[in-house]
């Protein structure tokens, strides 16, 4: 799947929304300590800028190189390309060591990763007591373009990787074995809205970036083809640039203490 992103990472990096500041006071707040954090699956960055403002340092990974060329620079942000053949121990390393992050954010990326591994690393390097991990995700149930986005979403599914699927899902079937600091449980994430303002190139641009879009692309299926703009450009109304508001899922935790 870094494969697809790979291609696009420069459009990627311009596209993607950034997320609301508030999210990661709010998290920091609930850490017991502010030294390190750890933002997985980084893409270009738009999470772990925003961590930076709350801790001390953050190691930024991506198991793509073109996303992490692309990343945005920040002094307390070290971006490391860590590919699929990383072992374990060797990651765990390269963040500090065991029980040495005290926050550990992924951004929209969660539902790519080997989830028991991941979570296995997580529950090394996570603070005991007093670290966390928040994951989050936005789906395309997009306000006020409901109609259309409902079209698309069900022209790419045939194009759809199974583990996209968690995230149009909202993440209430996403394994997420923490507990619970009141902010999402599995099964159940906190929703949450995410406003932006934005152009409407842009906002197609955003849809380009889908890895369904882009799965089409190679088969030789425009999924975004000069009809469906044109029918997301007649939703979209009269004005270029427009707030939307995407619905963002979250589920945040901390390690289950053994005992």
């Amino acid at each position: 799947m870094a494969g697809l992103y790979e291609k696009h990472a420069e459009i990627y990096a311009l596209a993607r929304p950034k997320y609301p500041r508030e999210w990661f006071s709010k998290l920091a707040s609930l850490t017991a300590h502010h030294k390190r954090a750890w933002d997985a699956g980084t893409g270009s960055g738009q999470a772990a800028i925003n961590v930076a403002e709350h801790y001390e340092q953050v190691i930024a990974t991506d198991v793509s190189e073109a996303q992490i060329k692309h990343a945005t620079p920040h002094p307390k942000v070290q971006y490391i390309h860590t590919p699929l053949s990383i072992s374990e121990q060797d990651l765990v390393s390269i963040l500090g060591g065991e029980g040495s992050v005290d926050l550990v954010t992924v951004a929209t990326a969660v539902h790519w990763f080997d989830l028991p591994s991941f979570y296995s690393i997580v529950n090394r390097v996570l603070r005991k007591p007093g670290g966390v991990i928040a994951v989050w995700t936005y789906s395309y149930d997009i306000s006020p373009l409901e109609d259309v986005m409902k079209r698309f979403y069900d022209s790419s599914l045939p194009y759809m990787d199974d583990r996209a699927r968690y995230a149009f899902e909202g993440y209430r079937t996403l394994p997420f074995p923490f507990e619970s600091i009141g902010l999402g449980t599995e099964g159940n994430p906190a929703s949450v809205d995410m406003d932006l303002e934005v152009s409407f190139d842009r906002f197609v641009e955003l849809l380009r970036t889908g890895s369904a879009v882009n799965t089409a692309k190679e088969r030789g299926v425009d999924l975004l083809s000069e009809e469906v703009v044109k029918e997301l450009r007649t939703a979209w109304g009269g004005s270029d640039i427009r707030k939307i508001t995407f619905k963002a899922f979250m589920l945040a935790g901390t390690p289950k203490l053994e005992g």
